[in-house]
């Protein structure tokens, strides 16, 4: 296992550097996922339909499986400050060459840039977690770093759709480069240097991110958190034409709706964190299947406006919980291997996105708007039936190491 210099009762400028770490999330999520609020306007201005303009997250999630499984095996050899400040660079770059985009190819490589900072950061935020705080205050930063997600989901789509009517959806990519800059300052004043070091041994083991699939457990939790993620991003990445044409929905009301899905993320977050810890086991089985339920629930409202807010505050409120419990999963069920493990669980997820995207765009295109919903509630349901009673996936740490005890039974 890949040690660092120990942090036994990290001082208080570590929450600080735990924050720079939650804004970069919030930009990233922002980042990511702004072509979903900007969808129509940016199809119609590089001549796209609205399926291919979806495969621009696509494409970003694609990068993002390849970087989170090399970067493991580079991460010991350099400086971790050093190395998350890159990626917040190539974040900045990224937001630059999307707003100054002039056809789909360009923009399809901007969001490729896009995804070696996804990849990369998401691949190292848990180690880097490990290594800030005391394990009893894991749970605490886990749901710090989250903040900067449910914040970004909170106003992130709603902002990009009214913004987009104002400014154009260039505007709103340009608006996020000086938070990029911002970010990037912080980071370099705020994270310690975090050299590691360790033998050649460790440096392969960590690497071999893909020999982490030799454990039955962590196979499983790889299929579990695919069909999750897979699931909510086949429904989630097209909302916005679902609200226009089966919704209809205008821009205000497209905002509103947008931010009703989005604010349900800070308490989604927070009871994510706070019940994470006696009950991580039974909300991995619980969340998908609720997630599920409420997806199929969206297109039998119809035009009703207010019953659509209120489907998508609970969407938004279990769709925020979701990482949250599985990457507390990840500091416990893989905790021998948490570099490699964070590789892995990243990969797994934004190939998630990436088939999730892609599957829904099909959906969309050839058999109808309400389509990518149904077929994201059956990922989902499969998600929860994959998981069984969430025993299925303890024991995922080798048995010679030394891993965090196992949470109580549900």
């Amino acid at each position: 296992m890949m040690k660092s210099l120990p942090l036994a009762t990290p001082p208080s400028s570590n929450w600080s550097a735990v924050g720079s770490m939650s804004m970069c999330v919030a930009l990233l999520i922002a980042s990511e996922f702004m072509p979903v609020s900007l969808l129509t306007p940016i199809a119609h201005d590089l001549g796209a339909t609205e399926g291919l303009a979806g495969q621009a997250i696509s494409v970003s999630g694609c990068v993002a499986v390849l970087t989170s499984l090399l970067i493991t095996g580079v991460a010991g050899s350099f400086d971790r400050r050093r190395l998350l400040c890159a990626l917040t660079a190539t974040m900045l770059l990224s937001l630059v060459l999307i707003a100054l985009a002039p056809n789909f190819g360009l923009l399809m490589l901007a969001r490729a840039l896009l995804g070696v900072t996804i990849g990369g950061f998401w691949s190292l935020s848990t180690a880097t977690l490990v290594q800030l705080v005391p394990a009893e205050s894991m749970p605490r930063a886990l749901s710090v770093l989250y903040l900067g997600n449910a914040a970004a989901t909170a106003f992130a789509a709603p902002i990009g759709s009214f913004a987009g009517a104002l400014v154009g959806w260039r505007g709103v990519f340009w608006g996020l480069v000086p938070l990029a800059a911002a970010a990037l300052l912080w980071q370099w004043r705020a994270l310690p240097s975090a050299a590691t070091r360790q033998s050649q041994a460790q440096a392969q083991a960590q690497g071999q991110v893909l020999s982490l699939l030799r454990r039955a457990p962590v196979r499983r939790a790889v299929a579990g958190v695919m069909l999750a993620f897979g699931g909510a991003f086949t429904a989630f990445t097209y909302f916005r034409p679902f609200l226009e044409r089966h919704g209809h929905a205008d821009a205000a009301q497209l905002s509103l709706l947008l931010l009703a899905l989005g604010v349900a993320g800070f308490p989604g977050t927070w009871a994510a964190g706070a019940q994470v810890q006696r009950h991580g086991e039974a909300l991995l089985r619980l969340l998908p299947l609720a997630l599920g339920l409420v997806t199929l629930a969206l297109p039998w409202v119809g035009a009703a406006h207010w019953a659509l807010a209120l489907l998508l505050f609970a969407w938004g409120l279990l769709n925020a919980a979701l990482p949250v419990a599985w990457f507390h999963w990840l500091t416990h069920g893989i905790a021998d291997a948490p570099e490699a493990g964070g590789g892995l669980m990243v990969a797994a997820i934004q190939l998630s996105i990436l088939l999730g995207a892609g599957v829904g765009g099909l959906l969309l295109d050839h058999v109808g708007v309400t389509a990518p919903l149904f077929g994201g509630a059956a990922l989902l349901a499969a998600a929860a039936v994959s998981l069984g009673d969430g025993r299925r996936l303890r024991g995922a740490c080798l048995p010679s190491t030394r891993c965090a005890a196992e949470p109580p039974a549900p």
